[in-house]
Protein backbone atom coordinates (compact mmCIF):
# COMPACT_ATOMS: atom_id res chain seq x y z
CA UNK A 1 0.00 0.00 0.00
CA UNK A 2 1.61 3.07 -1.18
CA UNK A 3 2.67 5.37 2.60
CA UNK A 4 0.70 8.40 0.74
CA UNK A 5 -2.64 8.72 -1.05
CA UNK A 6 -2.75 9.88 -4.21
CA UNK A 7 -4.43 13.03 -3.97
CA UNK A 8 -1.96 13.61 -1.25
CA UNK A 9 1.07 13.24 -3.52
CA UNK A 10 -0.27 15.71 -6.01
CA UNK A 11 -1.37 18.21 -3.48
CA UNK A 12 2.38 17.84 -1.95
CA UNK A 13 2.02 20.76 1.29
CA UNK A 14 -0.98 21.87 0.18
CA UNK A 15 -2.53 18.82 1.89
CA UNK A 16 -2.08 19.67 5.16
CA UNK A 17 -4.86 23.02 3.86
CA UNK A 18 -7.52 20.43 3.14
CA UNK A 19 -10.48 20.13 5.13
CA UNK A 20 -10.98 17.38 7.38
CA UNK A 21 -14.15 15.36 5.32
CA UNK A 22 -11.75 15.52 2.52
CA UNK A 23 -9.07 14.27 3.96
CA UNK A 24 -10.86 11.42 5.05
CA UNK A 25 -12.46 10.65 1.79
CA UNK A 26 -8.82 10.33 -0.09
CA UNK A 27 -7.31 8.09 2.29
CA UNK A 28 -4.60 5.44 1.44
CA UNK A 29 -7.39 3.01 3.86
CA UNK A 30 -10.09 0.96 2.08
CA UNK A 31 -13.07 3.57 2.18
CA UNK A 32 -16.54 4.18 1.10
CA UNK A 33 -18.44 7.23 0.43
CA UNK A 34 -22.59 7.47 1.18
CA UNK A 35 -24.51 9.69 -0.09
CA UNK A 36 -27.24 11.00 -2.84
CA UNK A 37 -26.05 12.13 -6.35
CA UNK A 38 -27.83 14.86 -8.97
CA UNK A 39 -26.93 14.29 -12.85
CA UNK A 40 -28.18 16.67 -15.18
CA UNK A 41 -27.19 17.45 -18.62
CA UNK A 42 -29.34 18.94 -21.74
CA UNK A 43 -31.86 16.51 -23.70
CA UNK A 44 -29.50 16.33 -27.08
CA UNK A 45 -27.03 15.06 -25.21
CA UNK A 46 -28.87 11.73 -24.46
CA UNK A 47 -27.59 10.52 -27.42
CA UNK A 48 -24.10 10.82 -27.68
CA UNK A 49 -23.71 9.64 -23.40
CA UNK A 50 -25.53 6.51 -24.68
CA UNK A 51 -22.49 5.95 -27.46
CA UNK A 52 -20.36 6.84 -24.21
CA UNK A 53 -21.89 4.91 -21.65
CA UNK A 54 -20.50 1.55 -24.37
CA UNK A 55 -17.32 2.55 -22.75
CA UNK A 56 -18.56 2.80 -19.62
CA UNK A 57 -18.05 6.77 -19.09
CA UNK A 58 -20.58 9.27 -17.13
CA UNK A 59 -23.98 7.85 -16.33
CA UNK A 60 -26.58 8.44 -19.32
CA UNK A 61 -29.62 8.94 -17.02
CA UNK A 62 -30.86 12.32 -15.78
CA UNK A 63 -31.50 11.70 -11.50
CA UNK A 64 -32.13 14.04 -8.30
CA UNK A 65 -30.69 13.24 -5.13
CA UNK A 66 -30.32 9.54 -5.77
CA UNK A 67 -28.47 6.74 -3.17
CA UNK A 68 -24.76 6.84 -4.50
CA UNK A 69 -22.03 4.76 -2.68
CA UNK A 70 -18.12 4.83 -3.94
CA UNK A 71 -15.90 2.38 -2.82
CA UNK A 72 -12.60 3.24 -2.66
CA UNK A 73 -9.06 0.85 -2.42
CA UNK A 74 -5.15 1.49 -3.49
CA UNK A 75 -4.19 -1.21 -5.43
CA UNK A 76 -0.09 -0.81 -6.06
CA UNK A 77 0.34 2.58 -6.75
CA UNK A 78 -2.89 3.04 -8.61
CA UNK A 79 -6.41 4.23 -6.73
CA UNK A 80 -9.30 2.42 -7.95
CA UNK A 81 -12.47 3.62 -7.55
CA UNK A 82 -16.22 1.57 -7.63
CA UNK A 83 -19.10 3.76 -8.42
CA UNK A 84 -22.73 2.41 -8.03
CA UNK A 85 -25.87 4.33 -8.40
CA UNK A 86 -28.99 3.47 -6.96
CA UNK A 87 -31.30 5.11 -10.42
CA UNK A 88 -35.47 3.69 -9.58
CA UNK A 89 -35.08 1.00 -12.26
CA UNK A 90 -31.57 -0.15 -12.20
CA UNK A 91 -28.05 0.43 -10.42
CA UNK A 92 -25.37 1.78 -12.80
CA UNK A 93 -21.76 1.32 -12.27
CA UNK A 94 -19.33 3.50 -12.95
CA UNK A 95 -15.61 2.70 -12.37
CA UNK A 96 -12.15 4.01 -12.57
CA UNK A 97 -8.46 4.17 -11.52
CA UNK A 98 -6.32 7.20 -10.27
CA UNK A 99 -2.75 7.17 -11.11
CA UNK A 100 -0.37 9.85 -10.21
CA UNK A 101 1.35 11.71 -13.00
CA UNK A 102 4.10 13.93 -11.37
CA UNK A 103 3.31 17.63 -9.74
CA UNK A 104 0.00 18.36 -9.10
CA UNK A 105 -1.49 16.29 -11.59
CA UNK A 106 -3.04 12.71 -11.85
CA UNK A 107 -4.95 11.24 -14.34
CA UNK A 108 -8.07 8.57 -14.01
CA UNK A 109 -8.72 6.13 -16.44
CA UNK A 110 -12.54 4.69 -17.00
CA UNK A 111 -10.78 2.23 -19.42
CA UNK A 112 -7.35 0.73 -19.42
CA UNK A 113 -7.01 3.09 -22.58
CA UNK A 114 -8.93 5.74 -22.04
CA UNK A 115 -8.17 8.91 -19.51
CA UNK A 116 -8.58 12.40 -18.30
CA UNK A 117 -5.49 14.16 -17.13
CA UNK A 118 -6.45 16.73 -14.26
CA UNK A 119 -4.45 19.51 -11.79
CA UNK A 120 -5.50 19.49 -8.49
CA UNK A 121 -4.90 22.58 -5.95
CA UNK A 122 -6.30 23.45 -2.47
CA UNK A 123 -7.81 27.13 -2.03
CA UNK A 124 -9.26 27.86 1.30
CA UNK A 125 -9.58 24.15 2.34
CA UNK A 126 -11.92 23.14 -0.77
CA UNK A 127 -10.35 21.18 -3.56
CA UNK A 128 -10.37 22.24 -7.31
CA UNK A 129 -9.85 20.34 -10.20
CA UNK A 130 -9.28 21.59 -13.88
CA UNK A 131 -8.80 18.95 -16.53
CA UNK A 132 -5.92 19.60 -19.08
CA UNK A 133 -6.82 16.97 -21.16
CA UNK A 134 -8.44 13.46 -22.30
CA UNK A 135 -5.76 10.41 -22.69
CA UNK A 136 -5.69 7.67 -25.14
CA UNK A 137 -2.85 5.15 -23.71
CA UNK A 138 -1.28 2.78 -25.89
CA UNK A 139 1.27 0.73 -24.07
CA UNK A 140 3.05 3.33 -22.31
CA UNK A 141 2.57 5.57 -25.07
CA UNK A 142 -0.08 8.63 -23.83
CA UNK A 143 -1.50 10.53 -26.53
CA UNK A 144 -3.03 13.68 -25.05
CA UNK A 145 -6.46 15.07 -26.68
CA UNK A 146 -7.82 18.66 -26.34
CA UNK A 147 -10.49 18.84 -24.37
CA UNK A 148 -12.27 21.03 -26.69
CA UNK A 149 -11.76 18.27 -29.33
CA UNK A 150 -14.33 15.90 -27.26
CA UNK A 151 -16.76 16.60 -24.20
CA UNK A 152 -15.13 19.69 -23.29
CA UNK A 153 -13.60 21.30 -19.82
CA UNK A 154 -13.36 19.66 -16.69
CA UNK A 155 -14.11 21.14 -13.68
CA UNK A 156 -14.16 19.64 -10.02
CA UNK A 157 -15.00 21.45 -6.57
CA UNK A 158 -15.36 19.65 -3.18
CA UNK A 159 -16.31 21.84 -0.20
CA UNK A 160 -15.60 19.96 3.59
CA UNK A 161 -19.25 20.63 5.05
CA UNK A 162 -18.44 19.34 8.39
CA UNK A 163 -16.05 16.77 9.57
CA UNK A 164 -17.44 13.94 8.19
CA UNK A 165 -19.27 15.67 4.93
CA UNK A 166 -18.47 17.03 2.04
CA UNK A 167 -20.10 18.24 -1.30
CA UNK A 168 -18.81 17.99 -4.68
CA UNK A 169 -19.62 19.15 -8.32
CA UNK A 170 -18.46 18.12 -11.44
CA UNK A 171 -19.06 20.40 -14.34
CA UNK A 172 -18.09 19.81 -18.12
CA UNK A 173 -18.54 23.01 -19.99
CA UNK A 174 -18.34 23.05 -23.97
CA UNK A 175 -16.26 26.02 -25.73
CA UNK A 176 -19.46 26.00 -28.69
CA UNK A 177 -22.09 24.55 -26.84
CA UNK A 178 -21.73 25.69 -22.93
CA UNK A 179 -22.52 23.39 -19.93
CA UNK A 180 -22.97 19.75 -21.36
CA UNK A 181 -22.85 17.85 -18.10
CA UNK A 182 -22.60 17.83 -14.04
CA UNK A 183 -22.89 16.10 -11.23
CA UNK A 184 -22.95 17.19 -8.13
CA UNK A 185 -23.72 15.11 -4.50
CA UNK A 186 -23.33 15.57 -0.59
CA UNK A 187 -21.27 12.23 1.32
CA UNK A 188 -19.81 10.79 3.90
CA UNK A 189 -16.66 8.81 3.87
CA UNK A 190 -16.77 5.87 6.30
CA UNK A 191 -13.80 3.36 6.48
CA UNK A 192 -14.52 0.03 5.26
CA UNK A 193 -13.16 -2.98 7.25
CA UNK A 194 -9.83 -4.04 6.29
Amino acid sequence: MAAVSIMQQALGTQWSALAPALKMHYMTAGNRDVGVLSIEYPKWMQWPLNFLRLFGTLINQQAQHTPTQVSKRMLGEQQVWQRRVELPKRVLAFDSVWQYCGGNELIEYVKPYLGLKMAVKVQEGKLYYEGRAYILKLGSLLIPIPEALVLGHTTIEEVGVDEQHFTMDFRLKHPLFGQVYRYSGRFRTEVMPS
